[in-house]
């Protein structure tokens, strides 16, 4: 009987068991949702209670401690800066599993593991106007676009002229006075 025996073995030997946690939980950090399966995603639940507790602690010592678990620089100053602070005020439970269905290879129960701050990126909804702007800008030939970018280009020589012309001006005022001016 295995009363009181906490953890998974997933038929793995320790060492294999706890590298494919730390992946895990590496992606699970820097993702925010992983697909895994059931046995695995609740196994990780534990792992990342415990990473989130060391990030929301903020210490020097909590953060080298999460260093040496995740390995990886970016992915603790993430948890440190972005993920504990989101979750300060939450006593536990900082992951949500939901159930995928079976996998088609080997029918294993497939799940989602993914942090409770994780927000679907809105998507903007354009309205009709603008798609069919899109539409239209796709549609139109490119030779009228080569046309505008030549009209941009003879603007430019022209300004550059005038700019020139008006320079020529101001180097052209110290003529010579002619004799009428002389006599004046």
């Amino acid at each position: 009987m295995r009363h009181r025996v906490a953890g998974r073995k997933l038929s793995r030997h320790s060492q294999h068991r706890e590298l494919m946690f730390r992946n895990m939980l590496v992606s699970l950090l820097q993702h925010e949702r992983i697909q895994t399966t059931l046995a695995k995603g609740k196994e990780l639940r534990s792992w990342a209670d415990k990473i989130v507790s060391l990030g929301k602690q903020g210490t020097l010592h909590a953060r080298r401690r999460a260093f040496a678990l995740l390995r990886n620089e970016g992915i603790v100053k993430k948890l440190f800066d972005d993920i504990a602070p989101k979750l300060k005020d939450r006593e536990g439970g900082y992951t949500r599993i939901y159930k995928m269905g079976w996998r088609q290879g080997d029918g294993a129960p497939l799940s989602l593991v993914e942090l409770v701050t994780f927000s679907h990126p809105e998507e903007k909804k354009k309205s009709t106007l603008k798609k069919a702007k899109e539409v239209l800008e796709k549609v139109t030939p490119k030779k009228k676009e080569k046309g505008k970018e030549k009209e941009k280009e003879k603007k430019e020589k022209k300004a550059k002229k005038e700019e020139k012309g008006v320079s020529k001006e101001k180097k052209e005022k110290p003529k010579k006075k002619s004799s009428e001016e002389k006599n004046k």
